[in-house]
């Protein structure tokens, strides 16, 4: 089946991408829609511009939406470019990196509907613990730009998902409750290699932004290196 992912560049996007194209499915473009608004209901904010390098070293089109992140109009704009992709790409469904959310999972379904496309939520419903063992188990280079939980202080800013922190981010969810794959919004991600990637990406640049409660990791400059 012909599939456009809604990719964001986190672990949730590139990693439903990478099951869905081992079941067998063909990936034809990438969709990014960059919200206004940092505290969007739908869409991932940190360094979404940098999705345009992941798309280069996946070798397939990328196409962004601009939406002001104001409720349910965002998904106005949503259902627009997904019509848009489908018309331009042929495409036969919609590739999603939703784990547990209904209120992401249900409108983007309802879109699909509306516009007779299938909707593949490979990651839906699979445990967390499993998930990030999964990660790391196949090569993907996961940074930590963004954290909003309680035990989860400025030091994360710029971190790997590796074993060493995946243990550390075990220990901190059971003690203060948070999910350990950021479901409830508790971080936000960027992957910087994995099996899609021809190319690895590196940061070169970066810079935190903390404000006592929570912050994010600014990709300010990234290059591309061979593997």
């Amino acid at each position: 089946m012909k599939l456009a992912v809604l990719f964001s560049g986190g672990k949730d996007s590139v990693y439903a991408s990478y099951l869905a194209k081992q079941q067998g499915h063909e990936l034809v473009c990438l969709i990014s829609v960059v919200s206004e608004n940092s505290e969007s209901y739908m869409f991932h904010t940190p360094n979404i511009e940098k999705t345009k390098k992941q798309a280069e070293v996946m070798g397939l089109p990328l196409v962004f939406q601009t939406t002001k992140g104001e409720k349910e109009k965002e998904l106005e704009d949503l259902k627009e470019i997904i019509e848009k992709v489908k018309e331009e790409y042929g495409i036969e469904g919609i590739v999603t990196g939703a784990i547990q959310s209904v209120y992401q999972a249900s409108r983007i379904q309802k879109i699909c509907d509306n516009l007779e496309l299938k909707c593949i939520n490979p990651l839906w419903q699979k445990d967390e613990l499993e998930y990030l063992h999964e990660l790391i188990s196949n090569g993907f280079k996961v940074l930590i730009v963004g954290v909003a939980s309680e035990g989860l202080e400025e030091k994360w800013l710029g971190r790997k998902i590796n074993k060493k922190s995946f243990e550390e981010l075990r220990q901190l969810s059971e003690k203060f409750s948070f999910h350990l794959a950021f479901e409830g919004g508790e971080a936000e991600t960027f992957v910087l290699d994995c099996p899609l990637f021809k190319k690895c990406l590196i940061v070169t640049k970066g810079r935190k932004e903390w404000d006592g409660m929570g912050g994010k990791y600014v990709i300010e400059k990234i290059k591309l290196c061979n593997k």
